[in-house]
């Protein structure tokens, strides 16, 4: 099994930034994803891919055009990286968890350029949808092999994942219900960029209190509650309506209530942990 020490001396980038690196771009692509549907730019490029209505087929004609062209190359840039930390995790020794995350995330890319082509050609819901899907199951990937190659490199990852969980999580489900029925564009992507990153949060979280041997009461509820709330970003992307109020208000409170648990248990664990620590020190 790989040491922590192996994540250093990797050159000009270690491999945990690079790690990072990647899962933010992917981030960042989920997001202008979510912007190119929400703004019928995915209806651009003369209904083309991988072509566009511009100069020889390869660039835009106008501004929709440009944004389902950028998302195209944005999404190509983290392929190849995505690609390279495979590669890397692998011919380095990475841990295990860190070589079949990276390896089930590249796994997983065929599929979604598939489902983006379609998104193009067909634009139909169900295609949106599991294009989406993908997305987020790429992303979680990525967000666990992060998680695993940057747990030796940060102090307290535990109590810092469950002081954000608090954080974010409380604004996915006050907002959920709104945003989701009647939100702007702008207010649609806020949420998705908080939803987002309360997500990876929890999981991280989840990752962190395995790999250290602690409850496991805190691992189940934080993927519990990361799972749910994958479930619930989902649900944005279909057409909804007031009536579905209630339904995503139950929802974000059962979110909300599962990642308080996890936080809960995890601060009063570290809490517990610094007194014995303290009376030895004095």
């Amino acid at each position: 099994m790989a040491s922590a020490a192996s994540d250093t001396g990797d050159g000009w980038i270690s491999f945990h930034q690079f790690a990072a690196a990647t899962t933010a771009l992917t981030f960042g692509l989920l997001l202008l994803g979510i912007y190119t549907a929400v703004a019928g730019a995915g209806l651009t490029c003369a209904g083309r891919w991988p072509f566009c209505d511009g100069y020889l087929g390869l660039f835009p004609a106008n501004w929709p055009s440009f944004i389902e062209w950028f998302h195209r190359l944005v999404a190509m840039i983290v392929g190849f990286l995505v690609f390279g930390q495979t590669v890397a995790a692998w011919r380095r020794g990475r841990s295990k968890g860190v070589r079949w995350a990276t390896t089930g995330a590249l796994a997983l890319l065929p599929t979604q350029i598939i489902l983006g082509g379609l998104t193009v050609i067909q634009y139909q819901v169900v295609i949106l949808t599991a294009h989406f899907l993908f997305g987020v199951a790429i992303f979680a990937l990525l967000v666990v092999a992060t998680a695993f190659s940057l747990q030796s490199h940060l102090a307290a990852p535990r109590r810092s994942a469950a002081l954000a969980a608090l954080a974010l999580v409380p604004v996915v489900v006050v907002a959920t219900p709104f945003v989701l029925i009647s939100g702007s564009l702008p207010v649609h992507i806020g949420y998705y960029a908080i939803g987002l990153a309360a997500f990876a949060v929890l999981l991280a979280l989840g990752v962190w209190t395995r790999a250290e041997g602690e409850s496991r009461r805190v691992a189940a509820t934080s993927f519990g509650a990361a799972a749910l709330l994958a479930a619930l970003l989902l649900q944005g992307r279909l057409v909804l309506d007031a009536s579905a109020q209630p339904r995503l208000a139950l929802a974000g409170g059962l979110i909300g209530g599962l990642a308080l648990a996890a936080a809960w248990w995890t601060l009063r664990d570290a809490a517990d942990g610094l007194v014995p620590a303290l009376s030895r020190s004095t």
